[in-house]
């Protein structure tokens, strides 16, 4: 066994990513990255016993590209005896009617399909082809959109549904796997497009940063994410402990639970724990659990007054009583205007 096919198949062992007897979505763009995923995890799929479905997902986006992808990813499913979906999505039709970066509505899209796939298959896993350099690439955007250390963490090996047996790779070793191997792979076009502030990162700022500052910045980027994740893991931790103290579950409003705060036990918490339960419960309840929304929350939580209320994303109302604080969704999970007190 090649030592890359070995240290792919101990992180899918000792992080329980995959298993077995089930399907396991792969989204394959052709490019070298997914290519090597997909190959690898067939190569290992009699050892580990799960069943790999190749889903190549076309964004629309680079017609005179799409034939050639699709072409290379179902041969290759062919040539492996695996099951292969080809999914068009039109990412341009997201854009305009969302009003949303061309990067944020592939993404969004893209999952999506996935996730069908995985209904269709029954599939509870879904791997992607992110590697150690995709996860430079994302600290660094991260860190300019002024992320917190949550965001600076990075990606995970798994999160929810969604595997990264990649992530600790480089492109480089991957590419070198492939060649080594004849394995045929496409290269995207968009890739090199510095319209994209990912791709502005990969070709401008990394390079600058190798030459000018540091050529082992890539490496330190990576153990500041990995130290970071291991205290978010803890941090993580703290706030399942502390959950139960501070919310509860009431009657349903329009089919959705209502969940109260309780205001003194909130107020007892370190700010970082504040932080981190409201966002949760924010996500928890299907609302972006943005900066100004989660600061809103811990205002309201520590000197709001009674009577008063937050509209945050999609309906949901935060109403301030005395000693909690009410997030329901009044009128279902859909924007609307008024105050919550109107709202029978």
């Amino acid at each position: 066994m090649h030592s890359l096919e070995y240290d792919i198949k101990r992180i899918l062992l000792n992080h329980q990513l995959v298993e077995a007897g089930e399907p396991l979505i792969v989204a394959v763009s052709g490019g070298p990255d997914s290519m090597a995923l997909l190959h690898i995890l067939a190569f290992l799929q009699k050892e580990l016993q799960y069943l790999p479905v190749a889903v190549y997902v076309d964004h629309g986006l680079r017609p005179d590209e799409t034939d050639a992808e699709w072409a290379c990813v179902g041969a290759a499913a062919t040539a492996l005896g695996l099951d292969c979906e080809y999914v068009p999505v039109d990412t341009e039709d997201l854009v305009r009617s969302r009003r949303i970066s061309i990067e944020h509505a592939a993404r969004e899209l893209r999952y999506r399909a996935l996730r069908r796939c995985a209904r269709k298959y029954e599939a509870s896993r879904i791997a992607v082809a992110h590697t150690a350099d995709d996860q430079v690439e994302e600290l660094l955007l991260r860190l300019l959109r002024g992320s917190g250390r949550k965001g600076l963490a990075g990606m995970r090996l798994q999160n929810r549904d969604i595997i990264r047996p990649l992530l600790t790779t480089t492109k480089e070793r991957l590419t070198a796997w492939l060649v080594e191997h004849n394995l045929v792979f496409r290269q995207d076009s968009s890739n090199d497009d510095l319209r994209f502030s990912r791709n502005r990162i990969r070709h401008i700022l990394l390079p600058l940063l190798e030459g000018d500052f540091d050529p082992g910045i890539r490496k330190a980027l990576l153990k500041t994410a990995a130290n970071l994740s291991e205290d978010e893991d803890y941090l993580e931790l703290l706030v399942q402990e502390v959950w139960p103290q501070v919310i509860r579950v009431e009657a349903e409003a329009e089919g959705e639970p209502i969940h109260v705060l309780d205001r003194a036990a909130f107020a007892a918490l370190h700010p970082c724990l504040q932080r981190r339960l409201v966002e949760r419960l924010l996500w928890k309840l299907g609302s972006p659990a943005r900066y100004q929304h989660i600061m809103a929350v811990l205002q309201a939580g520590s000197s709001g007054r009674t009577g008063s209320e937050l509209h945050l994303s999609k309906g949901l109302r935060v109403g301030v009583a005395r000693n909690v604080l009410e997030f329901s969704y009044p009128r279902g999970k859909r924007s609307w205007r008024g105050r919550l007190r109107n709202s029978a």
